[in-house]
């Protein structure tokens, strides 16, 4: 015991947030593979649960079996619970249990959290969880509420816990769903593209869990005086607003020019929000145009917001090397945000991130076509939805090889804990050299 604690006091904080979240994805490994788990009364394969386990941790939605036909009552709990945990965050969580047991939070626990969930500073972070758990249930509660009259609708009695299932599903931007049957699997929403509150709830819920949760505690604090609030937060509204707005254009005039009134709005704004890792679709993506899933592509990379349930590069991240590109077309000397100068460690810390991104993102897509033998742009396809923890697919996830599965796992891992955070377990330490190279110019473009 003595020499577990001595590791548990000698590990870093980003070991520490990797370690939780892998052995989150283990114990749900486990109980999915329970006889009590799958519809069919045996023990789910073990490829078959780590996937599943991975994915509903990692708030991704890619599967290989179908969730509503394939899991029990019970195995369904238990992806719940893992996309819950995963969305609120591992060490999130543990830091709720820890303050609800009455006791005080240490300094190594105080500046865990403080990476996991990217706040500002230490102080105030074990308010800020408490408000973390609170906007979590009341959010998820509210939008299981408003759409259970459909459901129940639909399906009677069975009608709430899909509603409370989706909400918490669309809020921690998993993307699971229980709509799918043993003669249609994998349906997603497709069938409710033109009703208008499932649309609306399903899209408030993801947005609301995609911008992050210190961009409501600034929107709880300053309410409507927006000079008050941090540059982040100004970021994140700003960008979430532009990456809705323009590819629901996009899609409005191109890809759903067959449609017609609502539907048509509903169906557009629907796939401009679900991109950004929320793993929903309303509409069929194998139906849209290369230019139309290149799109997607693009918002999947992208992601949500620091802080958030959302995976990816993030919003933040886009703006700050927008910002650095602007910077440099102009011929100013830093870049900035908000009249606000952003430091050379961000702007760098941003093209890590990109460069990491993309490489992965290419990679395994390569390595899924040459493993699947499958076109290139629909491995890609697959890809950044796995890197990007969104779970929007073109088909071909519950026909893939071991291999194929491996990569997303890795993928969808990687999407969920972030690069940075990876990079940064692997190599704790900080260089101890401080003596300065000779510089010297090399030309670029």
């Amino acid at each position: 015991m003595e020499q577990l604690l001595e590791i548990r006091r000698r590990l870093t904080s980003f070991q520490i947030i990797l370690s939780g979240f892998a052995g989150v994805i283990l114990l749900g490994t486990l109980l999915l593979m329970l006889p009590l788990s799958s519809a069919d009364g045996r023990a789910a394969p073990f490829g078959d649960a780590l996937f599943t386990a991975t994915s509903a941790v990692c708030v991704t939605g890619l599967v290989v079996r179908d969730t509503a036909s394939s899991w029990t009552g019970f195995g369904q709990a238990v992806i719940l619970c893992l996309i819950q945990i995963g969305g609120m965050g591992v060490i999130t969580v543990a830091v709720v249990i820890t303050l609800a047991s009455g006791r005080n939070l240490s300094l190594k626990q105080r500046s865990t959290l403080q990476e996991a969930i990217a706040a500002p500073q230490v102080g105030g972070i074990a308010r800020l969880a408490g408000f973390i758990l609170r906007v979590t249930l009341a959010v998820e509660l509210l939008g299981a509420v408003m759409m259970a009259p459909v459901f129940c609708r639909d399906y009677g009695k069975k009608g709430s816990w899909l509603a409370f299932f989706h909400s918490v599903s669309a809020f921690c931007n998993a993307g699971f769903d229980l709509l799918g049957t043993d003669g249609k699997p994998f349906v997603s929403l497709t069938g409710y593209g033109a009703e208008p509150v499932v649309n609306g709830v399903v899209m408030a819920l993801i947005i609301t869990g995609g911008i992050g949760f210190l961009t409501w505690d600034d929107i709880r604090v300053n309410g409507r005086h927006l000079k008050r609030y941090r540059m982040q937060s100004k970021v994140i509204l700003s960008m979430t607003g532009i990456l809705i707005l323009a590819p629901f254009l996009y899609f409005y005039l191109w890809e759903c020019a067959g449609m017609t009134g609502w539907e048509r709005v509903l169906v557009s704004l629907f796939q401009a929000v679900t991109p950004r890792t929320a793993g929903f679709n309303t509409a069929d993506l194998a139906a849209f145009s290369g230019a139309g899933q290149a799109v997607v592509i693009v918002l999947m990379l992208i992601g949500g917001s620091p802080g958030s349930t959302a995976g990816g590069m993030k919003t933040t991240t886009l703006a700050v090397l927008c910002s650095s590109a602007v910077s440099v077309f102009r011929r100013r000397d830093e870049a900035h945000l908000f009249r606000r100068r952003l430091e050379i460690g961000v702007l760098q810390s941003a093209s890590a991130l990109l460069m990491m991104y993309v490489t992965l993102f290419l990679v395994g897509g390569l390595v899924i076509s040459m493993a699947e033998q499958l076109p290139m742009s629909v491995c890609l396809f697959e890809a950044a939805s796995a890197i990007g923890t969104v779970g929007l697919t073109l088909g071909i996830t519950p026909q893939l090889g071991i291999v194929s599965r491996g990569v997303l796992i890795a993928l969808m891992f990687c999407g969920r804990v972030g690069g940075l955070t990876i990079l940064y377990a692997a190599s704790p330490g900080k260089s101890q050299c401080t003596a300065k190279l000779p510089q010297e110019k090399i030309m670029v473009g």
